[in-house]
């Protein structure tokens, strides 16, 4: 098995709205997109595709479930505190605002309208190993 991309999907109630945190405050572009539908991607990261809750193209038991509980986590390779810096200067909703775990894990996390949390992590050296 050979794998050539990874993709996220998310059921949410405003398709519009999370492609446009996507794109405005993450950097993705818009791939496709159409009535209830929108897939999105970087370069650099996991590919998004977002689907309108209710919408016939998924089985029925699955139709009204939306993106929650989830967290889509983003690893940084330094500048943590300058995006979360950017990103809350930008309007993004801050919902974790940045701090650091004891096992060496600095993160924050943004909450996109439709509730979807976006939390982005940096490792670094534990203050107490």
């Amino acid at each position: 098995m050979q794998f050539i991309a990874s993709t996220v999907s998310l059921t949410v109630d405003d398709v519009a709205a999370s492609q446009e945190f996507f794109t405005t405050y993450l950097g993705y572009t818009v791939q496709r997109a159409a009535d209830g539908f929108a897939s999105l991607s970087r370069d650099d990261a996991v590919d998004i595709v977002l689907l309108a809750r209710g919408i016939e193209v998924l089985p029925p038991e699955q139709r009204d479930q939306r993106a929650g509980g989830l967290i889509l986590a983003f690893t940084l390779a330094g500048g943590l505190a300058e995006h979360e810096k950017r990103l809350r200067e930008a309007g993004a909703q801050i919902t974790m605002p940045l701090r650091q775990e004891p096992w060496g894990e600095a993160l924050f996390q943004v909450t996109d309208p439709n509730g979807v949390i976006v939390q982005f992590v940096e490792w670094v050296t534990p203050e107490h190993p």
